[in-house]
C-alpha cells in the first residue's frame, strides 16, 4: 500500500474510499540502447507488474544525443512531449533556456522521498538552474581505470588486494606506464580521436587542479585557470608522445585494444563494465580484470561525471492533472528505490539509500569505484556544455589534436577558449 499512500498525498481528486481508482498511463521517453536499454525495459516491466491497476508506463526509446534533445524541445513546444523522460544532467541548462523542462517543486519531490539529502550534493545541484530543480538524478556515470591484473602483477604494480598500486601522481603514473610498456602493445588504451573520452579525461585532470572552466562572469578559462588546462592537456599528450597510448584511435578501437589483451590499462566510462563481464562469462577475455577510480594526477581526487536523470517536459498548453503528476512522481521515486539492478550496467546509484545498501556494497567492481560519487565534477552549467554539445565539438577540434601532437597544448586551450567565447556572445 506504500505506493497508493504516496499517490494519496499528492492527488486532490482521489475517489472515495471503496471506489475503484482509474489507472494512470505514464507516457515515457528514453534514449537508452544496448545493455542500458535492456536493463531499463526490465525495470519498467517490474514497475508495471507491481503497479497493476494503478499506474502503467508506456515507453518509447528514441535516438541518443542531439536527435533526442531536439525532439524533446520541439515536442514540448507544441504540447506533444511525454509525461516523463530520461535526461542527462549536463543538458539541463539548455533544456531550461529553451523552455523544454518543467520545474519540480520541493513539496512534490519531498512527498515521495526525493529530497536533497537523499543524494550527493553536487549530483542533486547538477539538476538545478538558479536554485530551481528541473531533474532528479538516477545514477552517476563517470570514467574509471580498467586494468589487466596479469600484466600489472608482472610489472610489480598489483597489490596483495588485487588492486593497482603506485599510480597516483602524474610522474608515478608515467613511471608505471614505462614499466608496463614491455608487456603490451600499449600501456594504456583510451579514445584519442574525437570528443568523448578526451573531454572526460581532460575535465577530470582539470578538476583535480580546481580549474575553472566557466567563470561566473561568463568567461571561459579565466586567466589563472589557463595554466591548469594546459597542464591537463600536456599530461594527456605525454601518454601518446611516449608511445604508451595509441595515436588517433576511435572509441571502439580503444576498447578492443584492452579486451584483446593489447593494453594493460584502459580509461573509459563505467558503462563498459558489462562488456568485460559478458566477455569473461563467455570465456573470451583471456585475463583477469578489475576497475578502480581514476588515479589522482594532481592536487586531489576529482573525476568527470554526468547522470542519467528524470525530467518532466514543459508541455505547452497541456497542464498535468494532480493524478498524473502523482503517478509520474511515483515512477521517478520507484526507479531510484529500485536502482540496484541499474547498477548492473556499471553505473553508481545516485540515490544514497541504494548506494549505501549492503547489496550494493557487495557488487563489484562498482563498490570499489563508488567513491566517485563523492569526488564527481559535473559538466559546466552552460547551454554550450553537456553531451553532444559545442564543448564536445571544441574538444574534438582542439584537445584531441593536441593529444596527438598536432597542436601545442597552450595553443589548443587558447583556441578553444576563443571559440567558446565567440559562441557565447
Amino acid at each position: 500500500m506504500k505506493n497508493l499512500m504516496k499517490i494519496a498525498m499528492l492527488s486532490t481528486a482521489l475517489l472515495s474510499v471503496g471506489a475503484v481508482q482509474a489507472q494512470e498511463t505514464v507516457v515515457w521517453w528514453d534514449f537508452l540502447a544496448g545493455g542500458d536499454g535492456v536493463r531499463m525495459k526490465s525495470l519498467i516491466e517490474r514497475f508495471n507488474e507491481e503497479h497493476a491497476g494503478e499506474i502503467t508506463i508506456q515507453p518509447t526509446t528514441l535516438e541518443w544525443g542531439t536527435p533526442f534533445y531536439t525532439k524533446v524541445q520541439t515536442s514540448a513546444a507544441i504540447g506533444e512531449g511525454p509525461d516523463v523522460m530520461t535526461y542527462h544532467l549536463s543538458r539541463v541548462p539548455l533544456g531550461v533556456e529553451s523552455g523544454a523542462l518543467a520545474p519540480l517543486s520541493t513539496e512534490d519531490l519531498s512527498s515521495v522521498g526525493l529530497t536533497a539529502d537523499a543524494f550527493q550534493a553536487a549530483n542533486w545541484e547538477a539538476g538545478q538552474s538558479d536554485g530551481q530543480q528541473y531533474a532528479v538524478p538516477f545514477d552517476i556515470h563517470s570514467i574509471i581505470l580498467y586494468y589487466n591484473k596479469d600484466k600489472l602483477a608482472e610489472a610489480g604494480l598489483l597489490g596483495e588486494d588485487g588492486k593497482p598500486t603506485g599510480l597516483d601522481g602524474a610522474e608515478n603514473f608515467m613511471a608505471a606506464l614505462e614499466k608496463l610498456k614491455g608487456g603490451s602493445q600499449y600501456s594504456v588504451s583510451l579514445q584519442t580521436s574525437g570528443d568523448g573520452t578526451p573531454w572526460r579525461v581532460f575535465y577530470s585532470l582539470f578538476g583535480q587542479q580546481d580549474g575553472v572552466f566557466l567563470a561566473e562572469d561568463g568567461t571561459f578559462f579565466p586567466e589563472d585557470s589557463i595554466p591548469k588546462a594546459v597542464a591537463a592537456v600536456e599530461t594527456m599528450a605525454s601518454w601518446v608522445e611516449g608511445g604508451y597510448a595509441p595515436q588517433l584511435t576511435e572509441y571502439e578501437g580503444s576498447v578492443a585494444l584492452f579486451t584483446n589483451g593489447d593494453a594493460a590499462l584502459h580509461i573509459n566510462g563505467v558503462w563498459e563494465v558489462p562488456t568485460l563481464v559478458d566477455l569473461e562469462a563467455k570465456g573470451e577475455l583471456g585475463f583477469e580484470w578489475g576497475a578502480v577510480a581514476l588515479p589522482t594526477f594532481f592536487d586531489h581526487p576529482a573525476t568527470w561525471a554526468d547522470s542519467h536523470a528524470f525530467a518532466i517536459p514543459n508541455n505547452a498548453g497541456k497542464e498535468m492533472t494532480p493524478e498524473k503528476k502523482a503517478a509520474v512522481l511515483e515512477v521517478i521515486s520507484w526507479m531510484n528505490e529500485n536502482s540496484l539492478s541499474w547498477a548492473d550496467a556499471g553505473h553508481i546509484p545516485a540515490f544514497n539509500a541504494t548506494r549505501e545498501s549492503e547489496e550494493f556494497k557487495t557488487m563489484e567492481p562498482n563498490a570499489t569505484y563508488s567513491i566517485l560519487a563523492e569526488t564527481a565534477v559535473f559538466d559546466p552549467k552552460s547551454t554550450l556544455a553537456g553531451v553532444a554539445s559545442p564543448v564536445y565539438d571544441a574538444v574534438a577540434n582542439y584537445i584531441s589534436p593536441a593529444m596527438n601532437g598536432e597542436m601545442e597544448p597552450q595553443e589548443a586551450i587558447e583556441e578553444m577558449k576563443a571559440d567558446l567565447q565567440d559562441q557565447a556572445e
